[in-house]
């Protein structure tokens, strides 16, 4: 028999920017207790860094993350000046900065840890693109050289009604970045956005992407992690509309000592609504650690959700960790489907003796191997010149370290 709960309360409010978002709650009698947040909908937001507590690593949005590296972005100031930035024109789509009052700003979401509030606090003005046509436009937005002083950013993608677009943050070079970026699609909107990460290796960056899915809009997100010494990217998306779909993949490589973070937040909040979560990342090196967090709420208002999510993870040599944790919260019985699957294995022996058996060396046939393991979520993006890129991208990561040979 299990030893029985007793709550301790006291009659003073405990102290702290705002109690309710550690779960103080007052009783009948009077006193205050401590009632941890369980779920992800439940946790504390707020646009403004001071009413956040300073970040220990006991949070549940820290405790896998190694706070000490990011301090910088989650307790310190914060360069907010315009990053420097280059995006060709195209037709079909608007590129501009916009000031913080501006309306389009805080429309998808609102920051849920300190350091995406100091984000917030401190940026001087957005980058705002819109998509604006209905024949498919890319945009490509550069960003690299933003140097090792901490910095804060804001990036705001619209599109509107009935309207294509890519748009991709491609980031390289040094940076200690926090930031934001706020997606919103407008009603029937299809819009593909694409981060991808190949900072030098010092790099520190934590990003908080937020979304808001119009009636019958369909988003497709899509994280590529490679470079950086620590590189968080936490994608949170709100399906508020009826008809709404999402779908969510990333594609991830750590070597040594490098950590990868992506927490992942679906909040089906309509009726027939659809989300698909697929992540898949390889580890080689001592020390290289991966973690994916994968939140899904279904809530009352939500019936006919379809919903799936699914984290893959390939552990190329010893020393490499891959945190791997589903969630999937359902308040409601009426659904079309919901489930999840998470999985970290190695090498399959017998794909590699396949290939051997065939004159491939083991080398070789290793790097085939996890090509075709993370080439499944590169081919979700849709932009043939991308993934080629990309493709080259991973190709390289595979001969470091001798192409994940123990």
């Amino acid at each position: 028999m299990s030893a029985p709960v007793t709550l301790v309360t006291s009659p003073d409010k405990p102290s702290g920017p705002d109690h309710s978002r550690l779960g103080s709650k007052q009783h009948s009698d009077g006193g205050w207790g401590l009632v941890p947040v369980q779920v992800r909908s439940a946790r504390f937001s707020s646009f403004a860094v001071d009413d956040f507590e300073a970040v220990t690593g006991q949070e549940a949005e820290w405790k896998h993350t190694p706070v000490a590296k990011v301090a910088p972005l989650t307790s310190g100031e914060l360069d907010g000046s315009p990053l420097p930035v280059e995006v060709a024109e195209v037709a079909g789509a608007r590129v501009e900065w916009i000031d913080r009052d501006d309306p389009r700003i805080g429309r998808a979401g609102k920051p849920e840890e300190r350091a995406s509030a100091n984000a917030w606090s401190s940026f001087e003005k957005a980058l705002a693109v819109t998509v604006t046509g209905e024949e498919p436009v890319e945009v490509l937005v550069n960003r690299s050289g933003l140097g090792d002083q901490p910095r804060a950013a804001h990036t705001v993608i619209i599109a509107e009604h009935h309207s294509h677009g890519t748009v991709v943050l491609q980031n390289s070079g040094k940076a200690v970045l926090s930031e934001n970026v706020e997606i919103v699609l407008e009603d029937g909107a299809q819009l593909t956005v694409v981060t991808v990460q190949r900072w030098n290796d010092d790099a520190i960056h934590l990003a908080s992407h937020f979304s808001e899915i119009g009636r019958d809009a369909r988003l497709r997100h899509v994280v590529v992690s490679l470079g950086g010494s620590v590189v968080r990217i936490n994608p949170s998306t709100h399906l508020s509309s009826e008809g709404g779909d999402v779908e969510l993949f990333g594609v991830y490589f750590a070597d040594t000592g490098q950590h990868l973070e992506q927490q992942v937040f679906v909040n089906h909040d309509a009726p027939n609504t659809r989300s698909r979560v697929s992540y898949k990342g390889a580890l080689q090196g001592v020390g290289a650690h991966t973690v994916w967090v994968g939140d899904v709420l279904i809530r009352p208002s939500a019936a006919g959700t379809d919903s799936y999510e699914q984290n893959r993870n390939l552990l190329l040599t010893d020393g490499a960790r891959a945190d791997s944790i589903p969630n999937l919260e359902i308040e409601t019985g009426d659904i079309a489907g919901a489930g999840h699957a998470s999985a970290s294995g190695r090498f399959d022996d017998e794909q590699l003796f396949y290939l051997q058996a065939r004159g491939i060396s083991e080398e070789d046939a290793r790097r085939l191997v996890v090509r075709g393991f993370l080439s499944e979520i590169v081919q979700k993006i849709g932009s043939p010149v991308l993934e080629a890129r990309l493709q080259e991208a991973i190709e390289a990561e595979l001969l470091v370290e001798g192409g994940g040979q123990k």
